[in-house]
């Protein structure tokens, strides 16, 4: 893996920030986009702009065979059966929101269970609490081990035969937790239970295999995985996806309209109402032919190298807590003693350092922490150490510019 070159096609990559070349360390957030990326959604745009499905003219066709090309794409990355089972969303949260709100609400009643956890993004927890509300329904959290992982005996036991969804990140954005996904899939069929997976920080990273995990509906975002931002994806088994209903309505997404009743579409079409994302689409599916020719074995190993260095290096700063497990995803989040996480980010930023700071969409994971907030330095695949030994000299120009707290 030649991240040298890599690093060449990412355009944004190569310039300076405040006069210092920059360093992107917040890919958690959002990526960047290589060129592979931003020309083929210029290319859409330029020759093939057209609405989906509906035309028979040339351009319509193109922009149609690019647009479910992009799903059949979709469906290999993450080997789902059918494309069927792939929808175009807005993003992770769109795609879990569709299930919280059509799947739990026609099938959870008072006396049911939704077991969630306190690792959760608000994107994964939210949408479960206010399907909770709605369904009188009872939600459980399965508590987290010392150093911010799930216990499978914890899973087990928190799962009950009332158990009906288990919602579960496969990375935590904060923690960098890699959690046991096929296990907890397999601990909620056991009960009766589906599972839903927050795969936000799970697909941009390494291989997804859904049937080998044997998870019913895994939800991620193109924005955090070289795609353009506005499009994901939910995969869902198809037996449970067909006797879901759609949430929107209108054009696209019906098959016959009465005056008074109408009937919707064959998957995946009944949950993509309206002109759907197209050039997020083609976009998406150009980063995934991106992923897939450097390879997410390469990926992944090149995190974990990585993330083994910026460990290894930030532990000697003086005053440092670093949060989550020793093994994790390819993310730092950390306090610098008696300095706050934004003025920690400012001084960084300064430095041509771009870090998130904040609580991360993960306000109770921040109380389990018994801390406001948090820095987090996430790494990609156009990440060096390089990078790490310029975090590493910002957070010393950091207690310098802060000295009479240390």
């Amino acid at each position: 893996m030649d991240v040298k070159a890599i690093r060449k096609q990412f355009p944004i990559l190569q310039q300076e920030v405040n006069g210092h070349p920059l360093v992107y360390l917040d890919s958690s957030a959002t990526s960047q986009k290589p060129l592979q990326v931003i020309e083929a959604v210029d290319a859409y745009y330029r020759e093939d702009n057209s609405n989906v499905h509906r035309g028979v003219h040339t351009l319509g066709s193109r922009a149609t065979e690019k647009y479910e090309g992009a799903r059949e794409k979709t469906r290999r990355f993450i080997n789902a059966n059918s494309s069927a089972e792939i929808i175009f969303t807005r993003g992770t949260t769109t795609a879990i929101n569709l299930v919280a709100t059509s799947y739990a609400r026609m099938n959870l009643g008072p006396g049911d269970e939704i077991v969630i956890n306190e690792m959760e993004h608000h994107s994964n927890l939210i949408p479960w609490q206010q399907a909770a509300m709605a369904t009188g329904a009872t939600l459980k959290y399965i508590p987290l081990q010392e150093d911010g992982t799930l216990a499978m005996e914890d899973v087990r036991n928190t799962i009950t035969s009332n158990t009906k969804i288990v919602a579960v990140t496969h990375v935590s954005n904060v923690l960098g937790t890699i959690n046991p996904v096929k296990e907890i899939a397999k601990a909620a069929h056991d009960q009766g239970a589906v599972i839903l997976v927050d795969g936000a920080q799970g697909a941009p990273h390494m291989k997804v295999d859904v049937q080998e995990l044997d998870v019913d509906f895994y939800a991620f975002s193109g924005h955090k995985m070289c795609a353009p931002t506005g499009i994901g994806v939910l995969y869902g088994k198809r037996s449970l996806l067909e006797n879901m209903e759609p949430i929107e309505f209108g054009g696209e997404m019906i098959d016959f309209v009465n005056l008074y009743d109408s009937t919707w579409k064959e998957l995946p079409w009944k949950f993509e109402g309206g002109t759907p994302i197209i050039a997020g689409a083609i976009g998406l599916g150009a980063a995934i032919d991106f992923l897939e020719d450097v390879g997410l074995d390469h990926i992944l190993e090149h995190e974990k190298k990585l993330a083994d260095y910026a460990m290894k290096q930030m532990n000697t700063v003086e005053g440092m807590e670093i949060y989550g497990p020793r093994e994790r995803a390819a993310l730092v989040t950390f306090n610098l003693k008696d300095v706050h996480p934004h003025d920690l980010a400012t001084v960084l930023d300064a430095e041509g350092i771009a870090v998130r700071a904040g609580h991360h969409c993960a306000q109770p994971l921040m109380k389990w922490l018994d801390t406001v907030a948090t820095a987090r330095a996430s790494f990609y695949l156009y990440n060096t150490e390089e990078d790490v030994d310029r975090l590493i000299e910002g957070l010393s120009k950091t207690k310098e510019y802060f000295g009479d707290v240390f």
